[in-house]
């Protein structure tokens, strides 16, 4: 019972996270699933001045584009939970490809501006969600060690996209008109159900060749000299029909499992984020605007959003890479924390910069510390829920997070047009980012590190609405501990063989006299309907 060898009949070891392996396809498919979500409605706006001269409109009717694109995204996050826990990864993030793809592709032959809020906005921006969380669920389940690295990887695409999206769509733009460059961006977007066709379901391959084993590993335990395979197999399946039936009760799932806010970690959590995002966003979107008032020309005034970018691309990894370290992982909250406090002393601090230089030295720390902030938020989601509760978790958070940005940035754009001062708007920001930092830190220490010492008692796997792989790993334990106690090789002839099977015949015959569980026990193996599972192979000879 050594090495797992299914060729052999062994039972393979239980499912793990690979860490690597078709991981790393899943991770690059992640990487740019985040890129087009978060960098494709921020690289619209390129075409926004054409939109208004074709349509008549002004520039708040065209920005309500990305602005919608983001609410689908931030505000369907439980609708995309659903449909994940009903049909898989998979078959959401191809429907999502599609969606997002055809929104484009139809936004190209729309007449007016309402028109574009329906295809652009709504259905680009649902396909873009229904792409966005399913591949953070798969990033979660292929990676365990190394998580902190993948989700800084991943986190990477958002940048890496903007900065490549918005010089692409200006080449469209000039060459082809807005109609020809949301065509060709259209198709580009096909590119996510490539990404959503490589995200295999771990899951459950593993379980298919975990019941393969098992059906080999029993048959051979039934018939060790090879005799009577048609018996064995028939066996084997009645076997396998009773597990199936004795588990069907527990396969119930749960479209999306409100249970995590029992968990104080996801409060602290949603609460935290909640306060982050009013003031996170802000910053980035008036940063253009703050420097041409103070009378930096357009193009160096656009340069500093570059900064920005560039920064964040290896702000990222690194950040996975230190969240990866074994003292800092189990203290990854803390972590997230510092990055939070950064990044909103960065506002405070380059509130009263006055010239080019000071701007050019708050970009960089701030793209130092959002991109802290956005390689460590989903790290720390799915070190405080897990991996079975994460696709419920995000979906919920993403929700309330939609209310935020909601309410963020517009509100800082109406206080910059009734004081005409934005050292306000980068104090009110920074402060709460600050105060969600603070909050992290503090009821994260107050509220759960002290609530270690007394650990609630451990919960059955089962009642938690567990996974099918977790059923089949009991399930597979369980026969392996069955053949260590019953499993011995038969180092007889055939005659030993048929005096050891008579003499268990015989044993069984005078159980069945006393009122055994098995009253038609007769030493055949093919026929075992009153008895089971693990009576058919109850044999001292074996």
């Amino acid at each position: 019972m050594g090495r797992a060898d299914p060729e052999e009949g062994q039972l393979p070891a239980p499912v793990k996270p690979p860490d690597g392996g078709w991981g790393w396809i899943v991770l690059f498919g992640c990487f740019v699933i985040t890129g087009f979500s978060y960098a494709f409605p921020k690289a619209v706006s390129v075409y926004f001045k054409e939109l208004m001269k074709d349509f008549h409109v002004g520039y708040s009717d065209t920005a309500w584009i990305s602005s919608i694109m983001l609410a689908m995204l931030y505000g369907t996050g439980p609708v995309c939970s659903i449909m994940v826990n009903q049909f898989g990864c998979r078959p959401v993030m191809l429907i999502g490809g599609l969606l997002a793809s055809s929104g484009m592709i139809l936004a190209s032959f729309t007449t007016n501006i309402i028109e574009l809020y329906l295809t652009a906005g709504v259905l680009t921006g649902l396909g873009m969600a229904l792409n966005f969380q399913p591949s953070l669920i798969m990033l979660g389940t292929y990676f365990d060690k190394r998580r902190p690295l993948a989700n800084g990887l991943a986190a990477a695409g958002s940048p890496v996209f903007l900065s490549s999206l918005s010089p692409l769509g200006q080449v469209l733009l000039e060459k082809f008109g807005w109609r020809g460059g949301f065509l060709i961006m259209g198709g580009l977007l096909l590119n996510c159900c490539t990404c959503g066709a490589v995200m295999r379901p771990l899951d459950t391959g593993m379980k298919r060749k975990m019941e393969k084993a098992q059906d080999k590993y029993e048959a051979k335990e039934m018939l060790p000299m090879g005799g009577k395979s048609e018996e064995g197999i028939s066996t084997t399946d009645g076997t396998k029909k009773a597990k199936k039936a004795k588990k069907k009760p527990k396969k119930g799932k749960k479209l999306l499992d409100f249970s995590i806010f029992s968990n104080r970690g996801f409060i602290i959590y949603t609460i935290s984020k909640f306060i982050l995002v009013l003031g996170l966003f802000v910053p980035p979107i008036l940063l253009v605007n703050y420097a041409k008032d103070t009378g930096v020309p357009d193009t160096e005034a656009a340069f500093l959003l570059s900064i920005i970018g560039f920064i964040d691309i290896f702000a990222r990894p690194a950040c996975g890479m230190v969240a990866g370290l074994k003292w800092v992982r189990p203290h990854v909250a803390y972590l997230f924390s510092f990055a939070m406090l950064f990044n909103g002393l960065t506002d405070i601090c380059s509130a009263r910069a006055s010239n080019y230089t000071g701007l050019v030295i708050f970009c960089v720390f701030f793209g130092i510390s959002y991109g802290m902030v956005g390689a460590l938020q989903f790290e720390v989601l799915m070190a405080i829920v897990g991996s079975q509760k994460f696709s419920s978790a995000i979906g919920l958070v993403l929700l309330i997070e939609a209310f935020a940005v909601l309410i963020g940035p517009p509100s800082a754009g109406r206080l910059v047009d009734a004081l005409k001062n934005y050292e306000v708007i980068f104090y009110l920001a920074g402060s709460e980012v600050v105060l969600s930092a603070l909050f992290l830190a503090m009821a994260t220490y107050c509220c759960l590190n002290r609530g270690k010492k007394t650990p609630p008692p451990e919960k059955n796997p089962s009642a938690g609405g567990g996974s099918d792989t977790e059923e089949a790993e009991s399930d597979v334990q369980e026969a392996e501990e069955h053949s260590s106690d019953n499993h011995q090789p038969a180092h007889g002839t055939d005659k030993a063989v048929v005096a050891a099977n008579e003499e268990a015949n015989h044993v069984e015959d005078e159980q069945s006299g006393e009122g055994g569980r098995c009253p038609e026990a007769d030493g055949e193996v093919s026929s075992r309907a009153g008895c089971n599972a693990d009576q058919t192979v109850e044999r001292d000879s074996f």
